[in-house]
């Protein structure tokens, strides 16, 4: 299954990220090693927030990446959500369509 999950950051995120930026790609690229994480970036112009792109059984899986993520403990991620993503276009489509359609 794919999930996305979305942040929403404190306004003054570029000045408090600093502190937490190492750990928070240290737990980014273990989740990536277990083949969780796929692709992850904050959105630009303004930095108000993210969005991170994961492939995994259950949703609980991204649910436990955001609670113990240092952005979400440190107080820089004001919420976030988790949606199944349901892909049906790309060599990655967990749904791929059917050919012909």
């Amino acid at each position: 299954m794919h999930y996305l999950l979305f942040y929403t950051y404190v306004p003054d995120i570029l000045e408090k990220r600093p502190k937490f930026r190492g750990a928070h790609l240290g737990h980014a690229r273990a989740s990536l090693a277990r083949g969780e994480l796929r692709l992850a970036g904050a959105f630009a112009d303004p930095v108000d927030g993210a969005v991170l792109f994961f492939s995994a059984a259950e949703k609980s899986v991204v649910e436990r990446f955001a609670r113990e993520d240092p952005y979400v403990t440190g107080g820089l991620v004001t919420s976030w959500v988790v949606r199944e993503w349901t892909t049906v276009v790309g060599p990655e489509a967990a749904h791929p369509l059917p050919p012909g359609i």
